[in-house]
Protein backbone atom coordinates (compact mmCIF):
# COMPACT_ATOMS: atom_id res chain seq x y z
CA UNK A 1 0.00 0.00 0.00
CA UNK A 2 1.32 3.45 -0.89
CA UNK A 3 0.50 5.72 2.01
CA UNK A 4 -0.86 9.05 0.86
CA UNK A 5 -0.65 11.73 3.47
CA UNK A 6 -3.08 14.45 4.33
CA UNK A 7 -0.65 17.39 4.34
CA UNK A 8 -2.86 19.76 6.31
CA UNK A 9 -3.19 17.17 9.06
CA UNK A 10 0.59 16.78 9.19
CA UNK A 11 0.95 20.56 9.41
CA UNK A 12 -1.48 20.74 12.35
CA UNK A 13 0.45 17.99 14.09
CA UNK A 14 3.69 19.82 13.36
CA UNK A 15 2.26 23.03 14.83
CA UNK A 16 1.26 21.12 17.96
CA UNK A 17 4.82 19.78 18.22
CA UNK A 18 6.32 23.28 18.02
CA UNK A 19 3.87 24.50 20.66
CA UNK A 20 4.69 21.47 22.82
CA UNK A 21 8.41 22.19 22.51
CA UNK A 22 7.97 25.77 23.72
CA UNK A 23 5.76 24.55 26.57
CA UNK A 24 8.23 21.86 27.64
CA UNK A 25 11.18 24.24 27.41
CA UNK A 26 9.39 26.63 29.76
CA UNK A 27 8.67 23.65 32.04
CA UNK A 28 12.37 22.74 32.01
CA UNK A 29 13.35 26.34 32.81
CA UNK A 30 10.92 26.25 35.71
CA UNK A 31 12.32 22.92 36.89
CA UNK A 32 15.84 24.38 37.10
CA UNK A 33 14.44 27.57 38.68
CA UNK A 34 15.35 29.94 35.89
CA UNK A 35 11.69 31.01 35.91
CA UNK A 36 9.03 30.53 38.58
CA UNK A 37 5.67 29.34 37.31
CA UNK A 38 2.91 27.07 38.63
CA UNK A 39 2.44 24.53 35.84
CA UNK A 40 -0.05 22.49 37.86
CA UNK A 41 -2.58 25.18 38.75
CA UNK A 42 -2.02 28.35 36.72
CA UNK A 43 -4.63 28.44 33.87
CA UNK A 44 -2.00 29.99 31.58
CA UNK A 45 -0.17 26.65 31.62
CA UNK A 46 -2.94 24.13 32.32
CA UNK A 47 -5.05 25.34 29.41
CA UNK A 48 -2.05 25.29 27.09
CA UNK A 49 -1.44 21.66 28.01
CA UNK A 50 -5.10 20.85 27.36
CA UNK A 51 -5.03 22.52 23.94
CA UNK A 52 -1.75 20.88 22.88
CA UNK A 53 -2.89 17.43 23.96
CA UNK A 54 -6.27 17.90 22.29
CA UNK A 55 -4.57 18.75 18.99
CA UNK A 56 -2.40 15.64 19.19
CA UNK A 57 -5.31 13.32 19.96
CA UNK A 58 -7.59 14.85 17.34
CA UNK A 59 -4.80 14.34 14.79
CA UNK A 60 -4.23 10.78 15.98
CA UNK A 61 -7.91 9.95 15.60
CA UNK A 62 -8.05 11.61 12.17
CA UNK A 63 -4.90 9.78 11.09
CA UNK A 64 -6.44 6.46 12.07
CA UNK A 65 -9.50 7.24 9.94
CA UNK A 66 -7.24 7.97 6.95
CA UNK A 67 -5.23 4.78 7.52
CA UNK A 68 -8.37 2.64 7.59
CA UNK A 69 -9.73 4.38 4.47
CA UNK A 70 -6.48 3.45 2.72
CA UNK A 71 -6.86 -0.19 3.75
CA UNK A 72 -4.46 -0.45 6.67
CA UNK A 73 -4.31 -4.08 7.81
CA UNK A 74 -4.18 -5.25 11.40
CA UNK A 75 -0.57 -6.25 10.81
CA UNK A 76 0.35 -2.74 9.67
CA UNK A 77 -1.59 -1.25 12.56
CA UNK A 78 0.15 -3.62 14.98
CA UNK A 79 3.59 -2.60 13.74
CA UNK A 80 2.88 1.07 14.41
CA UNK A 81 1.14 0.27 17.70
CA UNK A 82 4.21 -1.61 18.94
CA UNK A 83 6.36 1.42 18.15
CA UNK A 84 4.11 3.64 20.26
CA UNK A 85 3.89 1.11 23.11
CA UNK A 86 7.66 0.63 23.06
CA UNK A 87 8.20 4.39 23.11
CA UNK A 88 5.83 4.63 26.09
CA UNK A 89 8.00 2.11 27.92
CA UNK A 90 11.10 4.21 27.18
CA UNK A 91 9.35 7.30 28.55
CA UNK A 92 8.49 5.47 31.76
CA UNK A 93 12.06 4.25 32.15
CA UNK A 94 13.61 7.64 31.43
CA UNK A 95 11.22 9.50 33.72
CA UNK A 96 11.87 6.97 36.51
CA UNK A 97 15.56 7.90 36.44
CA UNK A 98 14.79 11.63 36.46
CA UNK A 99 11.70 11.69 38.70
CA UNK A 100 11.64 8.45 40.74
CA UNK A 101 8.83 9.74 42.95
CA UNK A 102 6.64 10.99 40.12
CA UNK A 103 7.65 9.00 37.06
CA UNK A 104 5.30 8.69 34.08
CA UNK A 105 3.32 5.45 34.16
CA UNK A 106 0.33 6.52 32.04
CA UNK A 107 1.29 9.57 30.01
CA UNK A 108 0.43 10.64 26.50
CA UNK A 109 2.06 7.70 24.71
CA UNK A 110 0.63 5.15 27.15
CA UNK A 111 -2.81 6.68 26.71
CA UNK A 112 -2.48 6.83 22.93
CA UNK A 113 -1.48 3.16 22.75
CA UNK A 114 -4.65 2.10 24.58
CA UNK A 115 -6.89 4.63 22.84
CA UNK A 116 -5.71 3.77 19.32
CA UNK A 117 -6.48 0.12 19.97
CA UNK A 118 -9.96 1.00 21.24
CA UNK A 119 -10.63 3.31 18.28
CA UNK A 120 -9.54 0.58 15.89
CA UNK A 121 -11.96 -1.86 17.53
CA UNK A 122 -14.78 0.73 17.54
CA UNK A 123 -14.26 1.75 13.90
CA UNK A 124 -17.14 -0.45 12.62
CA UNK A 125 -19.50 1.84 14.55
CA UNK A 126 -18.91 4.45 11.86
CA UNK A 127 -20.76 7.69 12.57
CA UNK A 128 -21.69 6.38 16.01
CA UNK A 129 -18.05 7.01 17.02
CA UNK A 130 -18.91 10.70 17.31
CA UNK A 131 -21.70 9.87 19.74
CA UNK A 132 -19.38 7.57 21.65
CA UNK A 133 -16.85 10.40 21.90
CA UNK A 134 -19.45 12.79 23.31
CA UNK A 135 -20.56 10.08 25.73
CA UNK A 136 -17.00 9.63 26.99
CA UNK A 137 -16.65 13.37 27.57
CA UNK A 138 -20.02 13.55 29.33
CA UNK A 139 -19.21 10.53 31.48
CA UNK A 140 -16.01 12.21 32.61
CA UNK A 141 -17.91 15.30 33.73
CA UNK A 142 -20.75 13.41 35.42
CA UNK A 143 -18.56 10.76 37.03
CA UNK A 144 -16.15 13.39 38.36
CA UNK A 145 -18.95 15.09 40.27
CA UNK A 146 -20.49 11.81 41.42
CA UNK A 147 -17.18 10.42 42.69
CA UNK A 148 -16.38 13.66 44.46
CA UNK A 149 -19.71 13.26 46.24
CA UNK A 150 -18.67 9.83 47.48
CA UNK A 151 -20.34 7.62 44.90
CA UNK A 152 -17.17 5.50 44.59
CA UNK A 153 -18.09 3.79 47.85
CA UNK A 154 -21.19 2.40 46.16
CA UNK A 155 -19.00 0.29 43.90
CA UNK A 156 -16.44 -0.63 46.55
CA UNK A 157 -13.67 0.58 44.24
CA UNK A 158 -10.93 3.13 44.74
CA UNK A 159 -10.67 4.86 41.37
CA UNK A 160 -7.82 7.00 42.69
CA UNK A 161 -5.59 3.93 43.16
CA UNK A 162 -2.90 3.42 40.54
CA UNK A 163 -4.53 0.22 39.34
CA UNK A 164 -7.63 2.19 38.24
CA UNK A 165 -6.65 5.86 37.95
CA UNK A 166 -5.58 5.34 34.32
CA UNK A 167 -9.32 5.33 33.58
CA UNK A 168 -9.54 8.98 34.63
CA UNK A 169 -12.51 8.61 37.00
CA UNK A 170 -10.63 10.24 39.85
CA UNK A 171 -11.21 12.67 42.68
CA UNK A 172 -7.58 13.81 42.90
CA UNK A 173 -4.74 14.00 40.42
CA UNK A 174 -2.03 11.34 40.84
CA UNK A 175 1.57 12.33 41.50
CA UNK A 176 3.16 11.91 38.09
CA UNK A 177 4.91 14.12 35.53
CA UNK A 178 2.38 13.33 32.79
CA UNK A 179 -1.11 11.89 33.03
CA UNK A 180 -3.42 11.16 30.07
CA UNK A 181 -6.23 8.81 31.18
CA UNK A 182 -8.93 7.31 28.99
CA UNK A 183 -11.62 9.64 30.32
CA UNK A 184 -11.95 12.24 28.86
CA UNK A 185 -9.18 11.87 26.26
CA UNK A 186 -10.58 8.84 24.45
CA UNK A 187 -13.55 11.06 23.62
CA UNK A 188 -11.27 13.58 21.93
CA UNK A 189 -9.62 10.90 19.78
CA UNK A 190 -13.00 9.44 18.82
CA UNK A 191 -14.21 12.87 17.71
CA UNK A 192 -11.07 13.27 15.58
CA UNK A 193 -11.71 9.83 14.05
CA UNK A 194 -15.39 10.51 13.36
CA UNK A 195 -14.71 14.00 12.02
CA UNK A 196 -12.15 12.74 9.51
CA UNK A 197 -14.46 9.90 8.46
CA UNK A 198 -17.11 12.48 7.63
CA UNK A 199 -14.59 14.62 5.72
CA UNK A 200 -13.41 11.61 3.72
CA UNK A 201 -16.97 10.72 2.75
CA UNK A 202 -17.43 14.20 1.36
CA UNK A 203 -14.08 14.73 -0.34
CA UNK A 204 -12.60 11.28 -0.95
CA UNK A 205 -9.21 9.87 0.02
CA UNK A 206 -6.68 12.67 0.58
CA UNK A 207 -3.54 12.82 -1.51
CA UNK A 208 -0.27 14.70 -1.37
CA UNK A 209 -0.62 18.34 -2.32
CA UNK A 210 1.97 20.99 -3.03
CA UNK A 211 2.31 23.49 -0.26
CA UNK A 212 1.90 27.17 -1.06
CA UNK A 213 3.56 28.26 2.20
CA UNK A 214 7.06 27.24 3.28
CA UNK A 215 5.90 27.47 6.89
CA UNK A 216 3.08 24.99 6.32
CA UNK A 217 5.42 22.77 4.31
CA UNK A 218 7.99 22.78 7.14
CA UNK A 219 5.32 22.03 9.74
CA UNK A 220 3.95 19.17 7.61
CA UNK A 221 7.43 17.69 7.27
CA UNK A 222 7.91 17.91 11.03
CA UNK A 223 4.49 16.37 11.64
CA UNK A 224 5.46 13.20 9.76
CA UNK A 225 8.06 12.32 12.39
CA UNK A 226 6.06 13.10 15.51
CA UNK A 227 6.99 9.98 17.49
CA UNK A 228 10.74 10.31 16.95
CA UNK A 229 10.59 14.02 17.67
CA UNK A 230 8.57 13.47 20.84
CA UNK A 231 11.16 11.03 22.19
CA UNK A 232 14.15 13.24 21.35
CA UNK A 233 13.08 16.80 22.04
CA UNK A 234 13.28 16.69 25.83
CA UNK A 235 16.72 15.00 26.05
CA UNK A 236 18.04 17.56 23.55
CA UNK A 237 16.65 20.52 25.50
CA UNK A 238 17.88 19.14 28.82
CA UNK A 239 21.29 18.60 27.25
CA UNK A 240 21.35 22.21 26.04
CA UNK A 241 20.45 23.42 29.52
CA UNK A 242 23.23 21.28 30.96
CA UNK A 243 25.73 22.73 28.49
CA UNK A 244 24.52 26.20 29.45
CA UNK A 245 25.23 25.35 33.09
CA UNK A 246 21.69 25.89 34.34
CA UNK A 247 20.65 22.27 35.03
CA UNK A 248 20.64 20.63 38.44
Amino acid sequence: MTVRRFENLDAIRGFAMVWMTVFHFCFDLNNVRVIQQDFHHDPLWTWQRTCILSLFLLCAGAGQAIAQRQGQSWRQFGRRWLQIAGAAGLVSLGSWFMFPNSYIYFGVLHGMAVMLLLVRLMAPLGAWCAGAGVLVLATHLIAGRALSAGASSLFGLDFDARGLNWLGLITRLPITEDYVPLFPWLGVMLLGFAGMQLLLKRSGTPSIKRQNSWVRSALARLGRYSLSYYLLHQPVMLGLLWLAGVSH
